[in-house]
């Protein structure tokens, strides 16, 4: 295994920006309240898991400069809507 490219950090982070966005999406007409708080479970998960991400050496974060305000914001509302 070889470390994570810049381009593949950057498609990482492009793919949090989208659960982001889910995190932020209202609950749809069709879903029931336990599926919505699923599907923000889910995307606060995948953040959290996005954020953690080290290189080989395990220690290291993959991320350098990459602003996580939004993310962190979006793990914090997403929170409060299923816990």
């Amino acid at each position: 295994m070889e470390e994570r490219t810049t381009d593949e950090i950057a498609a990482i982070f492009t793919a949090a920006g989208d659960s982001v966005t889910e995190i932020g999406v209202a609950k749809k007409e069709w879903e029931t309240d336990a599926e919505w708080k699923d599907r923000v479970k889910r995307n606060v998960e995948h953040l959290e898991v996005i954020k953690a991400y080290k290189k080989l050496d395990e220690t290291t974060s993959i991320w350098t400069s990459e602003s996580f305000t939004a993310i962190d914001a979006a793990v914090v509302a997403g929170k409060k809507i299923y816990e």
